[in-house]
C-alpha cells in the first residue's frame, strides 16, 4: 500500500482525482508596498515602450489604486512616442534621408528612457508623477 492511499480525507475511489478548486474570480488587492512596486515598474517599463505599462495597467488596475493611476500615466506618456519611434525606424530605411529619421528615433528613445527613469524613481518614493508633456488620452 502506498503512503498516499493510507489517509484519504474524502470518499473518492482509488485513483480518482480531487475536484478542481480554481483560483477565486477576483484577485486579492495589492498591499501598499506591492502597489508602489508595480506602479514603479510601469514607469521603468517605459524604457521598452508602451507594452510593459499596458500589461501592468490591464492586469493590476483593479487591484491597486496607485498602480492604476501611475500605469495609466505611464501608458499615456509612452504610447504616442513609441508609435512615432516605430514610424521613424521604418522611415530610416529610406536611402539618402533615412539618417535623419534614425537620429530622430534614437533621440526619441533617449528622451523616453530618461523620462521613464525619473518617473520611476519618484514613484518608488511613493509620490505620484506627472509627465510634463503627456496627452492623457486614456481616461
Amino acid at each position: 500500500m502506498r503512503q498516499n492511499d493510507q489517509h484519504r480525507p474524502d470518499d473518492r475511489a482509488p485513483g480518482q482525482r480531487p475536484p478542481y478548486q480554481g483560483a477565486p474570480a477576483n484577485a486579492l488587492p495589492l498591499t501598499a508596498s506591492e502597489d508602489r512596486q508595480w506602479a514603479t515598474m510601469a514607469h521603468f517599463g517605459g524604457i521598452l515602450g508602451f507594452i510593459p505599462s499596458l500589461i501592468i495597467y490591464l492586469v493590476f488596475r483593479d487591484r491597486g489604486p496607485f498602480t492604476a493611476q501611475e500605469s495609466k500615466e505611464a501608458l499615456n506618456f509612452t504610447l504616442p512616442p513609441t508609435i512615432i519611434a516605430m514610424v521613424a525606424w521604418l522611415l530610416s530605411f529610406i536611402p539618402v534621408i533615412g539618417w535623419v529619421f534614425a537620429i530622430t528615433n534614437a533621440l526619441l528613445w533617449v528622451a523616453i528612457a530618461v523620462s521613464s527613469v525619473i518617473a520611476g524613481i519618484e514613484c518608488n518614493r511613493g509620490r505620484p508623477y506627472r509627465y510634463p508633456l503627456n496627452l492623457r488620452r486614456i481616461p
